[in-house]
């Protein structure tokens, strides 16, 4: 069921959110608190620099997206999936993760993620697919067990990193210094895998 408006103090289920845009108010970026959508879509929405406080979004999916700068204090994701979507510049630390459940089930396909921060959280099974995530902030983070593969991390960060486990195959332009972050476990192509020898400061030969 298509929905025209979202509101503060309400719950969403089941609901279908098409084209939707935020618009700022008296040049002041539009706020949503205390709101809970569940198994509701969001098909080529604009929220870009709009406030979710303390909102709590369970199964749900964001289709084509522009969500850049979007602001999630206090808010809560559960089985979340974004595909196609422009999410440039999210603090993602300001969220709430619950300690009993690592595993939020977040999954990104074909979306930019660009300046975002994942500084510190512990997201298993974070599903990364085909994804830009230039200059993203990974450090402190625990991601075992996660997917990202076909991703390219240009001058992404990442300093004591728990990546065991983590699948990169096909994945490109990431500095991980292996002496620094946990990769035990971890999958990497061929060529990716000679890059990261380099911080080791050997010769490889052929």
């Amino acid at each position: 069921m298509p929905a025209n408006k979202i509101e503060s103090n309400e719950e969403y289920f089941q609901q279908a959110f098409n084209k939707h845009i935020f618009l700022q108010e008296a040049g002041q970026a539009l706020t949503i608190s205390d709101t809970e959508f569940e198994d509701c879509e969001f098909n080529d929405c604009d929220f870009s620099a709009a406030i979710f406080t303390r909102c709590k979004f369970v199964n749900c999916a964001f289709n084509r997206c522009n969500l850049s700068l979007m602001k999630v204090p206090y808010s809560q994701f559960f089985e979340v999936n974004f595909v196609d979507s422009k999410l440039v510049g999210i603090d993602w630390t300001r969220a709430t993760w619950p300690s009993f459940n690592l595993c939020s089930e977040l999954t990104f396909t074909r979306c930019i993620l660009n300046d975002a921060s994942f500084f510190g959280l512990s997201l298993n099974e974070l599903k990364l697919e085909e994804c830009k995530l230039y200059e993203v902030d990974f450090r402190e983070g625990d991601f075992s067990n996660s997917v990202m593969t076909y991703c390219d991390f240009t001058n992404s960060l990442f300093m004591r990193t728990n990546l065991k486990n983590v699948d990169f195959t096909e994945s490109e332009n990431f500095n991980i210094d292996i002496l620094q972050n946990t990769v035990t476990k971890a999958k990497f192509s061929r060529f990716a895998a000679l890059a990261l020898l380099e911080e080791l400061d050997i010769e490889l030969v052929d």
